[in-house]
């Protein structure tokens, strides 16, 4: 049985960890009321952009339209942006997230396809690189320090342009934590490159259906050349926003459940401590009453 000294230490031990969980949640609390504000002021504008560039999209399939919205004519490599967090302490908002690009990952190889990873965030790097190191081909690290901003989601989308240019893949797939509540998030498949086409009988905010007449001023090509590379930072900026309220609100949801377990294990060492306390005084009461009546 440890002794009373040893129950003192890992009480106190337990109380500090407790005020560090305690702090933690009141610091995701803080941040997580700005970071769900700026993901649901971003969704009406990324929404309409995503229903444009999908009608877009299947107006000049099979046509000369530019290929970052007509696509490649092929599907044969996959590019999974993976998006996680580069802390943990965060419940499970990243293994969600690798969960479903593993699954991914292995439906498209068990296809024949060849699959490319990016990931963003060094906790999905860290977790995928443990089964498939050979298909991450570069890491994106450090975003939203010291704030969130649009200029992230411009290096992300840098890289993916590059990448694109550069023939390096077919199809571009974004998987991140979309932000319902703080103690759920929807974990999201969002196809980028091309746009896929919108759905038979789905309804938009916008009269932009496959098929409609578009027309260009000044110039299609000039427009399109602006539009599309935006379009692609703005659905990258959207999910870096998602994915910055769903990791605190985890972490939030996390801390409280941390914080709670901690007061729950300082009752029961506390109880412990007292029973063997009351034990030790009960053997030193017996030792002393045997002596005196062995006297």
């Amino acid at each position: 049985m440890p002794s009373l000294k040893a129950y003192r230490l890992r009480i106190r031990s337990v109380q500090s960890t407790q005020k560090i969980t305690k702090a933690m949640k009141m610091v995701a609390a803080a941040k997580l009321r700005r970071a769900q504000e700026q993901a649901m002021a971003a969704r009406p504008y990324a929404e309409a952009m995503d229903n444009l560039m999908a009608s877009l999209g299947a107006s000049f399939k099979g046509g000369t339209g530019p290929k970052l919205l007509a696509g490649t004519g092929s599907d044969q490599v996959h590019l999974l942006i993976v998006a996680t967090a580069d802390r943990g302490l965060c419940g499970a908002f990243n293994s969600s997230i690798v969960r479903e690009a593993r699954r991914a990952i292995r439906a498209l190889l068990a296809e024949g396809k060849t699959v490319k990873v990016l990931a963003v965030g060094r906790k999905g790097r860290d977790q995928l690189r443990r089964d498939f190191a050979p298909h991450i081909v570069e890491t994106i690290t450090d975003l939203g320090r010291p704030r969130l901003g649009f200029g992230d989601a411009q290096k992300v989308a840098k890289r993916v342009m590059e990448m694109f240019e550069a023939g390096e893949f077919d199809v571009a797939t974004v998987i991140f934590n979309r932000f319902k509540s703080a103690m759920t998030q929807i974990v999201t498949r969002q196809q980028l490159i091309p746009p896929p086409a919108p759905e038979e009988g789905a309804t938009t905010a916008a009269p932009t259906m496959g098929g409609a007449v578009y027309e260009f001023e000044p110039d299609e090509a000039e427009i399109l050349a602006d539009l599309l590379p935006r379009n692609l930072t703005v659905q990258i900026f959207r999910v870096l926003l998602e994915n910055a309220a769903s990791f605190y609100g985890s972490q939030m949801t996390a801390m409280d459940s941390a914080t709670k377990n901690a007061g729950d294990m300082i009752k029961k060492l506390t109880l412990q401590m007292n029973r063997s306390r009351q034990a030790s005084i009960t053997k030193e009461l017996i030792e002393i009453i045997s002596g005196a009546e062995a006297v």
